[in-house]
């Protein structure tokens, strides 16, 4: 009985052990599929080598489309900043050519108020168009120094009332939209 329950259980033979067991009748039958043949195995494969070709083929189609924003938008940028003056200076064009027309007065004329008076209308045309762009002087005069707006040129003696203040302003300083483009360049008394 031994015997028995050694051959059911196939460690009798330790040789037959490491073979393969063949489940099928005859491997010359046309029609019969192989059980010991991986088919599943295959189509799987091969359905997962599709896939991931789809998903190379869409990783190298994303990269170049974004590639392409790249280049469009570096492209955008560069025409940004070389036209972004131009409508500032076509608003400047009637202030030059104001400045001109006060050129060719000062030599016709020598009456020195009707000079002037072209003179202070150009400028206050100017100060409206960069005012209107967005521009604004900085009042440093007599302001508590503040070294985020103002830059210290020099340092003068002065009483305790002018003490850490602007007590003359070399250099008007300026903001744009409300951002110094110019800090003012300024004496502060110590």
């Amino acid at each position: 009985m031994n015997e028995n329950k050694e051959n059911l259980n196939g460690q009798n033979d330790p040789a037959e052990a490491d073979v393969p067991v063949n489940i099928n009748v005859d491997d010359n039958t046309p029609g019969d599929q192989h059980l010991n043949e991986p088919v599943a195995e295959e189509s799987e494969l091969e359905k997962l080598k599709g896939q991931l070709d789809a998903k190379n083929d869409q990783y190298l189609r994303l990269a170049a489309e974004f590639d392409n924003f790249k280049r469009r938008t570096a492209k955008e940028r560069i025409e940004l900043i070389q036209t972004a003056g131009k409508d500032v200076i076509t608003s400047l064009l009637d202030v030059l050519d104001d400045s001109e027309r006060a050129e060719q007065q000062l030599e016709k004329t020598e009456d020195v108020a009707q000079i002037k008076e072209g003179i202070r209308l150009v400028f206050t045309k100017l100060r409206n168009t960069l005012a209107g762009r967005g521009l604004k002087p900085m009042d440093a005069k007599g302001q508590d120094f503040n070294a985020d707006f103002h830059e210290a040129i020099t340092e003068i003696p002065a009483g305790d009332a002018h003490k850490g203040k602007v007590v003359d302003e070399i250099t008007k300083g300026y903001t744009l939209n409300d951002k110094i483009i110019r800090f003012a360049k300024v004496v502060v008394g110590k």
